[in-house]
């Protein structure tokens, strides 16, 4: 089966104006009650997203700008399927350590990703998903996050560079023939970071952009030269028998202006979760500097299903 972007979750498109991360972990309940749970969730989840999609639509005909991706973890999996073969690169995440920095590893059984333009269908989606869920878990963590200026990183450059083009960034997220029981699911890893924006805006611009790897207002990247040695688009690159390999980045913004708490929801969809665990050792090992005035408060890698798969598990046919 060749790669179908119409059978695969939202994992290659617009990160929206308005978005929603939840990571939930299942209750200590007993596995065929959460399995009943999750096969018909599989099934409402969907019905949701049609119904909110109609009810978000234009009077003029414009569509509705909800994007909905929904993961299981490694953990998950083998509570809800032990008998059933797992996707090939689906394992659980473990904390890597570099020389300096570390990028911790924490729990989580299901993950939703909501985006849309408008909040209020963020919102209704969530809200009726719970309905749902929230007898059988507990909310590990919520992080509503917004598109910032011209839909820039929160420390202020351009966001998506390293990402492939959007006509090309299907091939990149979807998993193709090489797992041709899991075509058109993806790898996505969630990974929030909280940054010290009194540390960084004190920078001045000429040394934030050596530090990211490109001019700031024109997103032109710098000669190597004039970059440091551990810039972040050096440092985040990953190499393949001499070929840069790319995933699909959506680097959310969320903020707290009150009591100061910034940072940003990074969001990683690949094809191949190898690449992406590429890059964050290469992060690590070069000391990124992002690193120098950030913390990462979590980590966690989930396969997300095509609407074939989760129709599949909605019938029942995975055990």
């Amino acid at each position: 089966m060749p790669i179908n972007p119409a059978i695969a979750q939202d994992v290659w498109k617009d990160i929206g104006q308005s978005v929603q991360f939840t990571v939930l972990k299942f209750k200590d309940l007993p596995a065929e009650e959460l399995k009943e749970v999750v096969e018909a969730f599989a099934d409402r989840s969907q019905a949701i997203i049609r119904s909110l999609r109609i009810r978000d639509g234009q009077n003029d005909g414009t569509p509705s700008q909800l994007k909905v991706a929904i993961g299981i973890s490694n953990h998950a999996w083998d509570i809800l399927f032990p008998n059933t073969k797992k996707p090939k690169e689906l394992e659980t995440y473990e904390t890597l350590k570099g020389p300096k920095y570390e990028m911790p590893a924490t729990e989580g059984d299901l993950f939703f990703h909501i985006r849309a333009n408008n909040q209020a269908v963020v919102v209704e989606c969530q809200s009726q998903f719970m309905k749902f869920l929230k007898e059988y878990t507990e909310v590990l963590d919520s992080t509503q996050g917004f598109r910032y200026f011209e839909g820039r990183a929160i420390i202020g450059f351009i966001d998506g560079t390293e990402a492939p083009a959007m006509e090309d960034a299907a091939p990149y997220a979807i998993i193709g023939d090489e797992d041709p029981d899991y075509v058109n699911g993806s790898y996505a890893f969630a990974q929030k970071w909280r940054h010290d924006m009194d540390f960084w805006n004190k920078m001045k611009t000429e040394h934030q952009e050596k530090a990211v790897g490109r001019k700031k207002f024109t997103d032109l990247e710098l000669e190597d030269e004039d970059k440091y040695q551990n810039a972040h688009n050096v440092a985040s690159q990953y190499d393949e028998n001499g070929e840069e390999q790319k995933i699909i980045r959506m680097n959310v913004p969320y903020s707290d202006p009150a009591t100061g708490v910034t940072g940003t929801y990074f969001m990683g969809y690949s094809r191949y979760w190898h690449v992406t665990k590429g890059m964050l050792i290469n992060m690590l090992d070069q000391s990124d500097y992002l690193l120098t005035f950030s913390d990462i408060l979590t980590g966690q890698l989930f396969f997300i299903p095509s609407r074939e798969t989760l129709e599949q598990i909605a019938d029942g046919e995975f055990n």
